[in-house]
């Protein structure tokens, strides 16, 4: 017999702790080389073990929900193996069953009674799962599995499977004068009045701890102005076929709202800088994060080096993110770092928010939903295709006058996109 072991991967030193997701495969299964064995979360990202080697998988030494670190030990494979072995699983004690509930409506199996159901339930009907509220009921009705035919995933023993296969004796029939049976109906609680204890993921554990810490730590007021998307639209309408066409991508709104920033950056850099203690970091470069939607919660890749990105490598990397962040295959370096983050709540419908810092950053851009508003220009009514653009910042290190002039230079960008083409 030749074991290996399976060992969580080596985090970041940000990172202490993962969680694990979901075994894909259990004891006495066969397993190929580089197939995947279960998916490990962190703060940041989802991660896939797979199978150093082919072989059987003989222990699993972390169940689903355990927490871990790097280089701990999750299973073994044995890898001399044949591939007809049957290799049995190491026998794990059964879970306890809760006590069952006692009514007095319902008659209570003995002790006798009751091992009799849980060994007919063994013998009769060892692929059966029944859920937790089911075998309650079961247990206070003298019934095994082999009794009840399981209506659930996966041929789960439900509740209502339980009662359907024994309903209860209808209640006999008492004259109750209309005021009281009101009351009586009133009182009653809905059986669709139900609850769902889930525990938060590490990542959404994670974004609430930083976002509290922002909050706490950081002294953050809002700046906001309206923008007339009109020159950006007509010029992407003007050219997006061409620009499609040379470089296989479509050219979006993002692309020109990361110029604006990076436009805006450059002239003010105290909004590109951080704080570190009592000191303020100015950066030369400027990495801007661009938060995306996944469904693991909200996730902050960043475009690395973004001042000397064209329009066409922007839309290329966000659209990237995007699938990759999806199917929860982003790269922890990918989710680190940044010095300013875009956050564009407008693809979702939003039309005024305040954006929560990303610490240790020191501003944060929200864009939202453009509407067909009414503007005045040059004395007269128009309707103009306006955005709420809205500017958090750190005011312990960036003064309003920054603030309102770096928005105030997006602004001026967008609205005369030569700027960002000519760099004036």
């Amino acid at each position: 017999m030749a074991i290996i072991e399976v060992v969580v991967p080596e985090l970041s030193e940000s990172v202490s702790e993962a969680s694990l997701i979901e075994w894909k495969k259990k004891v006495g299964d066969r397993v190929s080389a580089d197939e995947v064995l279960i998916e490990i979360e962190t703060d940041k990202i989802v991660m896939e073990v797979p199978a150093p080697e082919s072989g059987v998988l003989v222990s699993i030494q972390q169940g689903n929900g355990a927490s871990v670190t790097g280089g701990q030990l999750l299973a073994t494979i044995d890898t001399s193996a044949a591939a007809s072995a049957e290799v049995s699983a190491p026998k794990q004690a059964a879970p306890q069953q809760p006590a069952p509930i006692q009514h007095a409506s319902a008659p209570q199996p003995t002790a006798p009674a009751a091992a009799a159901v849980a060994a007919a339930a063994e013998t009769a009907a060892p692929s059966v799962k029944v859920m937790p509220s089911a075998a309650k009921m079961m247990a206070n009705l003298g019934l095994n599995p082999a009794d009840v035919v399981g209506s659930g995933k996966g041929g789960r023993i439900t509740k209502e499977d339980v009662r359907n296969t024994h309903p209860q004796p209808a209640a006999k029939s008492v004259q109750v004068q209309a005021p009281v049976l009101q009351s009586i109906v009133s009182a009653q609680p809905s059986s669709l009045r139900e609850e769902k204890r889930v525990p938060m993921s590490r990542l959404r554990a994670r974004v609430a701890e930083r976002l509290i810490k922002s909050q706490s730590d950081a002294a953050i007021l809002t700046t906001f102005n309206e923008v007339n998307l009109g020159p950006v639209m007509a010029l992407r309408a003007k050219y997006k076929e061409s620009f499609e066409k040379k470089y296989g991508i479509k050219l979006g709104f993002m692309s020109f709202f990361v110029k604006a920033a990076v436009y805006a950056l450059q002239q003010y850099p105290i909004i590109n800088a951080s704080v570190e203690g009592s000191d303020i970091i100015y950066h030369n470069y400027i990495d801007i994060g661009v938060a995306v939607g996944s469904p693991r919660g909200l996730v902050v890749p960043v475009l690395r080096d973004a001042d000397q990105l064209s329009f066409a490598q922007i839309e290329r990397q966000i659209a990237d993110f995007a699938k990759r962040a999806a199917s929860g295959k982003l790269e922890l370096s990918e989710l680190t770092g940044g010095t300013f983050t875009i956050s564009n709540g407008g693809v979702f419908g939003s039309l005024f928010s305040t954006p929560i810092i990303n610490p240790p950053q020191s501003a944060i851009l929200g864009i939202h939903a453009t509407k067909q508003r009414p503007v005045v220009e040059n004395g007269e009514i128009v309707i103009r295709p306006m955005n709420y653009f809205a500017l958090s910042y750190d005011h312990r290190i960036i003064d309003g006058r920054e603030a309102v002039l770096a928005l105030v230079a997006m602004k001026d960008a967008l609205e005369d996109p030569a700027r960002l083409l000519l760099d004036i």
